[in-house]
């Protein structure tokens, strides 16, 4: 009966789907090692800087989001498969740099690569979704990839704690041997499944697309998603920058207490996404949407005034709820708008959002907390998250 289940699983979705999960899970588990400690680390590494480190962190993303558009638009162009490995290749090569890195323009150089990377990755990856799986069921697809990023957000940041107590040099080793794996893996074993120009036997012909032009006309509402979207990776920003530093005003284990965080969101996505999944698959995304965003303010008060374990978790737990169904929405809805050869173009549109908030977020973030305190920078985030939440439901319901 098991094996019966378990078969019945794995043939839910292509082989590629499984082999992306597996290689998902590898690499954010030790990325999740590093991310929630990596402000931590270099708040110590400058002697107690608070903008310094936000400007090396917020480097990343923000040097990433303008080879964004262009990766996804070589990812239509030239395959799926080349430009998920190069990225992979980069970040390895990025984890190496801050093992020796001793100067801050040595950490500000890394991060941009590490920002060039990941803004290469996620396009071409999440187009790739898009071209082997059907529009019923990318929803649920997109869930499962939620649910094995979360597998390192439950793992990684007990393990990231008492790695960084011992030797931080090692986490970033872990890391990179990570990367290599994962590519190895795609390179080897993930076919390409970029939808080029078929011949007349069907067979794929390695001609490339021509160049996506770039047009406000025609590209205004994905334009418009993506630029409602920033609030809530203000608030995405905010948990790897700002609120490790707002804790420090509560809780006197506050290493500890983020970790515990981190790891109960990961646990509660695993255990929950996929189910959430399926049962929303069938609703309306505006309305999906429309209560993530409402979600979103609520937990932005909540990381703002919890200043005992309790509230706090509660804050997180309503985090999770709102990410689980977010996420997964917003991007069957670009896969949905994509025109079929400008998946790769539409999925890095709607991700240079991430990258931007990235950028900015910690950067802004951090001169309202030197400015003013945590309660204030929350509250403010909390009034844009319900503002944009209000736009969005608008244009989705609209064009998706």
């Amino acid at each position: 009966m098991k094996n019966n289940v378990m078969a019945s699983l794995l043939g839910r979705y292509d082989s590629g789907i499984w082999i992306r999960v597996l290689g998902s899970a590898l690499t954010t588990i030790t990325g999740f090692m590093i991310r929630p400690f990596l402000v931590l680390y270099l708040y110590d590494q400058m002697d107690g800087s608070v903008i310094l480190p936000m400007i090396i962190v917020g480097l990343q993303p923000l040097c990433g989001m303008f080879v964004s558009w262009y990766g996804g638009g070589w990812s239509d162009r030239y395959g799926r498969k080349p430009i998920m490995l190069t990225a992979l290749f980069l970040q390895m090569i990025c984890m190496v740099g801050y093992v020796f890195a001793e100067d801050v323009w040595q950490y500000a150089m890394i991060s941009i690569v590490n920002g060039i990377g990941f803004a290469l990755y996620m396009p071409a990856a999440n187009a790739q979704i898009t071209d082997m799986v059907s529009e019923d069921k990318r929803a649920e697809v997109f869930a499962l990839m939620h649910t094995a990023f979360n597998v390192g957000a439950a793992v990684g940041p007990v393990l990231g704690l008492l790695m960084f107590d011992w030797n931080p040099s090692a986490v970033f080793i872990l890391s990179a041997i990570s990367f290599v794996i994962y590519g190895s893996i795609v390179w080897l074993k993930l076919p390409e499944t970029a939808p080029l120009t078929k011949g007349h036997s069907g067979s794929n012909i390695k001609r490339a697309h021509a160049k996506t032009k770039f047009s406000w006309k025609l590209h205004k509402p994905i334009l418009l998603m993506t630029v409602l979207s920033l609030p809530v990776g203000l608030l995405y920003a905010q948990v790897e920058s700002t609120l490790p530093l707002h804790l420090q005003t509560n809780f006197d284990s506050y290493r500890t207490v983020l970790a515990s965080l981190l790891t109960f969101n990961g646990i509660m996505v695993i255990a929950l996404q996929i189910w959430i999944a399926r049962r929303t698959e069938a609703v309306s995304s505006h309305l999906i949407i429309a209560v993530s965003y409402a979600l979103f303010a609520i937990v932005s008060i909540g990381y703002g005034y919890s200043n005992t374990i309790l509230w706090l978790f509660a804050a997180e737990f309503i985090f999770t709820i709102g990410e689980m169904i977010f996420g997964p929405h917003m991007q069957k809805s670009v896969s949905i708008m994509a025109p079929e050869e400008q998946r790769g173009f539409y999925f890095s549109v709607y991700g240079s959002s991430q990258l931007l908030s990235r950028g900015l977020g910690p950067i802004l973030g951090g001169l309202m907390l030197s400015w003013s305190n945590g309660e204030t920078l929350f509250v403010a985030l909390a009034v844009l998250i319900g503002i944009a939440g209000f736009l969005q439901v608008k244009v989705i319901r609209k064009y998706a």
